[in-house]
């Protein structure tokens, strides 16, 4: 049952337990420099309150959206309620550094969206949403760090590509928790897949036809993205956009091998190591 009563005060926020350490890209990493940072976990911190809210199985739609508007008005004009503290401390942020609220904004509408849709019937459709819900960290990192606007296009590419490798990491969770499919609907019924297949403890040829086709996408961001890291003027964040490519191409390539259904397919320390290097060497060579 959904909850119910006020969302004020501390009740604002719904804590998933989720963190930085548990993103598949470094988060205020010490490739930034010092004085940036803080900035850049202000923009974290909102981000992860308000999918929080998104995500959470026990709200209502309506609850959500209503939670989610509190922290955007915040963003917008300052709040000295403390349940709103982290999309104040984002406006002061946006303030100090002059980079807009837009990305903030943008990520609201996204999260607003999961909470009253959970089907995307193409492929275009669930990139509009990437380019709300993933495209604003890295417009607020190049703002952030004054990078030119026109590297844009190829930040979208990778952080829309981390998205999409996110959703299909979660895709048996996000089905049995939150009756939310993010693989187009058109793919699977052009693949005789369904929905119903991603709650069993392996995928089926269609579906798994489906994944590639997923992949295959996401490997043409890719290429795109790895336009990114040398055409940054910025020596550090450079080096933290290659080796984020790195990391998302090593995910990419293990979950054409592994199966998603059968269990989370992420990078263990040795993996994440070696694509840090590897990240590293194509950025210098």
């Amino acid at each position: 049952m959904a909850a119910s009563g006020p969302v004020t005060g501390k009740a604002l926020e719904t804590p998933s337990g989720k963190g930085a350490t548990g993103e598949n890209f470094p988060v205020g990493s010490w490739l930034l420099p010092r004085r940036l940072r803080p900035h850049v976990m202000a923009f974290y911190g909102f981000a992860r309150a308000t999918d929080d809210i998104a995500d959470n199985p026990t709200l209502s739609p309506e609850d959500k959206v209503t939670r989610l508007d509190l922290f955007a008005a915040a963003l917008e004009s300052g709040s000295v309620d403390l349940a709103l503290a982290k999309a104040d401390q984002l406006r002061r942020s946006c303030l100090e550094t002059g980079v807009t609220t837009r990305h903030g904004l943008d990520l609201i509408s996204a999260f607003k969206q999961d909470a009253v849709k959970n089907r995307y019937e193409t492929w275009a459709e669930l990139l509009d949403y990437c380019d709300r819900s993933a495209a604003p960290v890295g417009r607020f990192l190049i703002d952030l760090h004054g990078e030119d606007k026109t590297l844009y296009p190829f930040s979208d590419a990778l952080c829309n590509a981390l998205q999409v490798i996110n959703h299909l990491q979660d895709c048996a969770d996000d089905y049995a928790q939150l009756d939310r499919v993010y693989l187009p609907l058109a793919w699977m019924r052009t693949e005789t897949a369904t929905v119903e297949q991603l709650s069993q403890s392996k995928a089926t040829e269609a579906l798994r036809r489906v994944l590639d086709r997923a992949l295959e996408r996401t490997e043409t961001l890719l290429a795109e993205a790895r336009r990114l890291p040398g055409a940054m003027h910025h020596g550090r964040l450079a080096a933290e956009s290659a080796i984020i490519v790195a990391i998302a191409d090593s995910l990419v390539a293990r979950l054409r091998h592994q199966d998603p259904l059968a269990g989370r397919v992420a990078l263990g320390k040795f993996a994440l190591a070696a694509a840090t290097l590897r990240g590293l060497a194509r950025l210098w060579l």
